[in-house]
C-alpha cells in the first residue's frame, strides 16, 4: 500500500489526494455538496493569493503536514490517503468506513477526490508532482486549490511556513484563536530546545533496512531553528540515495550528539519483514564503542511517525524532548 522511497517515485505515482469535512456534518449527504454559505476569504499560499470557501465542508487535503492541525480545528475528512497517515495520530480516520481512500501518492485514486465532490483541496509537498492534474480536479469540481505545505526547501524555512499554514488554516475554518494556541505551544517547544542548543555537534542520521545513513538533507529543516552544529552538513545524503557513509567514518567524526529518523519504523517494508530498529542497529556498531555519543548515551530517537506526520505538532513534541534529552545529557 505504502511503496518504498529508495527510488523516486515516478511522475504518475505523486498523484494522490484526500478530503476533509467539518465534525459532526455527513459525509455522503447531498445537501454537502457545497458550504450552505457562499462566502469566500483570500489566503496567502506558497504560490500566492487564492480565494477559498469560508467553512468549507469538504475539502480534500493532500499535504500531510497539514492534516494533524486540520484535525485539531474540528474537521473529518471525506477522504484521505490511508496509507499515508500515521495510525499513531490519525487512526479514527484511517478506520472510517465513511472516509474514502485516495491510495498513496505511488498508487493514486485520482477519481476518488472527484466523487467527493470537494468544495477544497490542500496539496503540495509530496503531491506537487500532481499538481497539474489536481487543479483539473478542482477546476472540474468548482473547488478551491491551495499549496500552504511546510516542505523542504520552503523559502521562508520549514518552521515559519509551519506557522504560516496554521494561521491559514485557522482564518479557512473559523478557528483563529485555536491557530494561535497551535502556533504557541509550538514556539514554547522551539524555544525549550534553542535554550539547550548552545553549539553542540551533532550527526543527523537516517536508519533505513537496518543501514546507517546521512540524513542531513531531509532532517536539516527540523534542526535549522537551533545552534547545533551538524558533522555532516552540506554534504549529499537523504533516504533517496546512498551517500556511503560508514559508521567508521561517522565515529572519527565524532560528533557529540547523534539525532536519528528511523525510517522503517514509519513505513515497514513491503515484504511484511521486521527490520532491526534505529536503536538496535546503532547498540550493533562496533565502530561506536568507544565514541562519545554512544558511551554518553546522546542518541535522541525521533518519534517512530516522523516521516509522515512532520507537522507542527510533530516538531513541536521532538523540540520538547530533545529539550529534556540535552538537559539530561550535558
Amino acid at each position: 500500500m505504502f511503496t518504498r522511497f529508495r527510488k523516486a517515485a515516478p511522475v504518475a505515482a505523486a498523484l494522490m489526494a484526500t478530503g476533509l469535512v467539518f465534525a459532526g456534518c455527513s459525509t455522503t449527504s447531498a445537501d454537502e455538496d457545497k458550504p450552505a454559505s457562499g462566502e469566500k476569504i483570500t489566503v496567502s499560499t506558497n504560490k500566492g493569493d487564492v480565494q477559498v470557501p469560508k467553512n468549507p465542508k469538504r475539502v480534500v487535503v493532500l499535504d500531510n503536514t497539514s492534516a494533524e492541525t486540520v484535525k485539531a480545528m474540528g474537521v473529518t475528512p471525506v477522504a484521505i490517503p490511508k496509507g499515508l497517515f500515521a495510525k499513531s495520530v490519525l487512526g479514527d480516520w484511517i478506520s472510517n468506513a465513511d472516509i474514502k481512500d485516495t491510495g498513496t501518492h505511488a498508487e493514486p485514486k485520482l477519481d476518488v477526490i472527484e466523487d467527493v465532490k470537494p468544495d477544497l483541496i490542500i496539496g503540495g509537498y509530496r503531491f506537487a508532482k500532481a499538481e497539474g492534474d489536481i487543479k483539473k480536479i478542482a477546476e472540474k469540481t468548482g473547488a478551491a486549490f491551495i499549496d500552504i505545505a511546510a516542505e523542504d526547501g520552503a523559502p521562508k524555512g520549514r518552521v515559519e511556513t509551519m506557522r504560516d499554514s496554521t494561521v491559514t488554516l485557522g482564518k479557512i475554518f473559523g478557528k483563529d484563536e485555536q491557530a494561535k494556541q497551535i502556533v504557541a505551544d509550538f514556539d514554547k517547544s522551539l524555544d525549550a530546545a534553542k535554550a539547550q542548543a548552545t553549539g553542540q555537534s551533532v550527526f543527523l542520521s537516517i536508519v533505513n533496512g537496518g543501514k546507517i545513513d546521512n540524513g542531513a538533507k531531509r532532517m536539516q529543516p527540523f534542526i535549522a531553528p537551533l545552534n547545533l552544529k551538524d558533522v555532516f552538513g552540506g554534504q549529499a545524503g537523504d533516504h533517496h540515495t546512498n551517500s556511503g557513509l560508514t559508521p567508521e567514518a561517522i565515529a572519527q567524526a565524532n560528533p557529540q550528539w547523534v539525532i536519528v529518523m528511523d525510517r522503517d519504523a514509519a513505513v515497514p517494508p513491503t515484504d511484511g519483514s521486521k527490520p532491526q530498529t534505529a536503536a538496535e542497529t546503532f547498540k550493533a556498531q562496533q565502530a561506536f564503542a568507544n565514541v562519545e555519543f554512544q558511551q554518553k548515551d546522546r542518541i535522541f530517537y525521533l518519534d517512530n511517525d516522523f516521516y509522515i506526520r512532520e507537522g507542527i505538532q510533530d516538531y513541536g513534541e521532538n523540540y520538547a524532548k530533545l529539550a529534556e534529552a540535552f538537559a539530561a545529557k550535558k
